[in-house]
């Protein structure tokens, strides 16, 4: 007779432990755009206006959607609903792609027009307005890097969860899937505004 060793509650633990270091990792970005802000006021506000707001917008959209499908994906599990949390967490996915997709065209504008890390065209602009890019590629990079992660972790829970891997018995896993597709868009809630309204 075998017995499988779970600790759910060192999971728990150590998926708590790992957001920590997300959110000092973010946080410092974000203490870092501050810095400069303060230094830099008029010069990020005008490369703050040159950004895309109605794909940055549908962007928020778009993950506050991914957050309630995985929400909606942990309550099917543990009420035994398979296929439901299965199509959810493909939905989750789906809006991780969806996002990538919009991140790729609005890059896609900036590179077109000369603005893009290193680019002769942004190492003439204002410091100010240099750094504000520097900063918003970094970021948003990084961000959309945990973007891809997240979107590919809800794909491999979904399978989980199809062949019964996760199921309502035990679906610790899959918390701390959705966990870290919540900081995603915690993250994302941060930088919406500072990087595309409150300019």
């Amino acid at each position: 007779m075998s017995s499988e060793h779970r600790d759910d509650v060192g999971a728990r633990l150590g998926m708590w432990l790992f957001l920590y270091t997300e959110v000092l990792l973010f946080g410092g970005l974000f203490i870092l755009y501050a810095i400069y802000l303060h230094q830099f006021e008029e010069p990020f506000a005008n490369a703050a206006h040159h950004l895309n707001l109605t794909l940055g917008t549908i962007n928020t959209v778009i993950l506050l959607t991914g957050s309630y499908f995985v929400a909606m994906a942990v309550s099917a599990v543990r009420r035994n609903r398979t296929r439901l949390a299965v199509g959810l967490l493909l939905g989750g996915v789906g809006t991780g792609g969806v996002f990538l997709f919009n991140k790729y065209l609005e890059w896609s504008h900036e590179i077109h027009n000369g603005i893009y890390p290193g680019s002769p065209k942004l190492l003439d602009l204002e410091r100010g307005e240099a750094v504000f890019y520097g900063l918003y590629y970094v970021t948003l990079g990084l961000h959309g890097l945990h973007v891809l992660i997240g979107s590919t972790l809800l794909g491999i829970l979904a399978w989980w969860v199809h062949t019964g891997k996760v199921n309502s018995e035990r679906f610790v896993a899959l918390e701390n899937g959705g966990l870290y597709w919540h900081l995603v868009d915690l993250v994302w809630i941060f930088i919406f505004p500072l990087y595309y309204l409150l300019l």
